[in-house]
């Protein structure tokens, strides 16, 4: 509401009213999600070319469809939660380059136009203005759509940061947690898109990263979980959401066990008995906690009055 008008500028001051509700809900989770699993496939698909290129028959144009479509649904989230989202143009005809928001719009953009563009090549099997062969194109333009999906997939790492007053979102572990999220979500559904198209050994080279992402994304949070506190009193309450008869507790333990220890359990008896549907469990798992995991973190901090 308006507390007072300065007649000699025009100013007006305003009072700060706290919010209501929680400002960015499951809109945002699904934006978080979808845009892990997109890159990280190209992650993984950049990985294949590299150890096994033999292996990336068939698998070229399904793996980048999967990935194009996560990106869509990812930016349509990012624009269904927009206030104005009929001004979004204003970001490409007026940027301000020092906004997250405007720098990670243009990359996402420009990622998912060359996701396009690879994989219309290898649909319409013709010849590229940049090589011969719809492949070479492919594999020559995945290396920069590669370089590409880091800055995507850590620019959300940057907005939660630019957050005032959420200390439990700092800069360096939400982009630690940006890059695993995309290399065990991107792990697990190329395991489920290879199926049999991938050999024992790339199984269990996916399963690593896998397991290894889950492992020290878990990590990292329980070291929030237990160490958090130390920061400040702001991440003390706010962690008390999700300890002991909070209101996220169960949520957050959830999605723990879902997303990070069950399949870590799981990966650790396919390396034994190369069972594939305790990997595909794995990985299934993996997808569907990951979102469970990412809703909990972006709520609880909103859940603090600040006032």
């Amino acid at each position: 509401m308006v507390h007072e008008t300065l007649a000699a500028t025009n100013a007006v001051v305003t009072l700060d009213v706290a919010l209501p509700e929680v400002f960015w809900g499951w809109y945002v989770t699904m934006n978080m999600w979808a845009k892990s699993i997109g890159t990280g496939l190209v992650f993984m698909l950049f990985l294949l070319l590299r150890r096994n290129p033999e292996e990336m028959k068939g698998l070229r144009t399904s793996v980048m469809i999967a990935s194009f479509i996560m990106m869509n649904i990812f930016l349509l989230f990012t624009l269904a939660d927009l206030h104005q989202p009929f001004r979004m143009w204003h970001i490409f005809f007026y940027p301000h380059l020092t906004s997250a928001i405007t720098v990670g719009a243009w990359m996402a953009t420009i990622f998912v136009g060359l996701e396009f563009l690879m994989i219309a090549a290898m649909i319409r099997k013709e010849k590229c203005l940049l090589t011969k062969e719809p492949v070479a194109f492919f594999d020559k333009t995945l290396f920069w759509v590669t370089l590409l999906a880091i800055p995507v997939t850590l620019y959300t790492a940057g907005i939660m940061a630019e957050a005032t007053a959420r200390e439990l979102w700092q800069m360096p572990t939400e982009a630690a947690q940006m890059i695993l999220a995309a290399t065990l979500s991107g792990s697990a559904a190329i395991i489920l898109l290879g199926g049999n198209k991938l050999s024992e050994s790339t199984k269990n080279f996916f399963a690593s990263i896998l397991g290894l992402s889950a492992l020290m994304a878990f990590i990292i949070y329980m070291s929030e979980y237990i160490f958090g506190a130390m920061k400040a009193e702001e991440v003390a309450a706010i962690l008390h959401y999700v300890k002991g008869d909070g209101e996220y507790a169960t949520m957050f333990w959830i999605g723990q066990w879902v997303a990070y220890i069950l399949p870590m359990l799981l990966i650790a008896l396919y390396r034994t008995s190369k069972s594939n549907a305790m990997l595909n469990l794995a990985a299934i798992l993996a997808i569907a906690g990951l979102w469970i995991v990412k809703h909990v973190w972006l709520v609880i901090p909103q859940l603090l009055p600040l006032s």
